[in-house]
């Protein structure tokens, strides 16, 4: 998408990334600072469940959820598990926030969950490229984010009380209009170094688009294997109630 590689040009031209961000989400100059404008906010206050992707972009928002003591949920890179969410409980974890938070560290003392292990969301952490001021966005196009979320949705656990989030530079706050489609999601705040700008146009599927999802998608993740597998024989999948 011409939008993405334009974003990505302008980051690199600009020195605000890393020279190898081309083609990922982006670690941006100033990602702390949206930790600390996030934590402003009541939505933030009030969570006690938090959900993030795993991409280094998101690290400093991560250990902000541990050391506000909220229980997170890591995306396991490209779903590549039945239980595709490390779970992080900030009173049990044996590494510091800044280490249990990185991929490497979560992989190490962190439980893989699956969504009926899991507590509803208060808030989703999500990695993009470029977000426009409606809520639509981009991420680097593999659809990670847009399939976490679905399956969230689908189990309950992603509801209308839930909060959709996207820390970005500055620089990746477009003015253009963004394509979305039935599998796509929307954010309810774009926060960056310098502030936090509010989204009006909730946009959210009802969960998993099966239709969109080829064989191969389906195959390549675990979770989504298991839950089509139990769709076809009608057994269907149910979240355990949160205590």
């Amino acid at each position: 998408m011409a939008i993405r590689d334009r974003v990505w040009r302008q980051l690199l031209e600009a020195g605000v990334v890393p020279p190898d961000s081309y083609g990922k989400i982006p670690s941006f100059e100033g990602a702390e600072a949206t930790a600390e404008r996030l934590a402003e906010l009541e939505v933030w206050q009030r969570a006690t469940t938090v959900k993030a992707n795993p991409d280094y972009a998101q690290l400093p928002v991560r250990v902000r959820a541990l050391n506000d003591g909220k229980l997170l949920y890591m995306a396991v890179p490209r779903m590549a598990s039945v239980q595709p969410f490390f779970l992080l409980d900030p009173g049990t974890i044996e590494l510091p926030p800044e280490a249990a938070a990185e991929k490497k560290g979560a992989a190490q003392v962190a439980r893989r969950v699956g969504v009926e292990d899991m507590r509803p969301i208060d808030v989703v952490v999500c990695g993009s490229v470029a977000v426009n001021r409606s809520g639509a966005r981009i991420g680097k196009g593999a659809g990670y984010s847009d399939l976490e979320v679905a399956l969230l949705i689908e189990a309950g656990l992603v509801t209308d009380e839930t909060t959709i989030v996207a820390p970005v530079h500055a620089r990746q706050v477009v003015d253009d209009d963004i394509p979305e489609t039935t599998h796509d999601f929307s954010v309810d705040y774009i926060i960056t170094p310098d502030g936090v700008i509010p989204c009006s146009n909730r946009r959210r599927p009802e969960g998993l688009v099966w239709d969109d999802l080829t064989a191969e998608k389906i195959a390549a993740i675990p979770a989504l294997a298991e839950h089509a597998a139990a769709r076809s024989d009608g057994r269907g999948r149910q979240r355990r109630a949160t205590p």
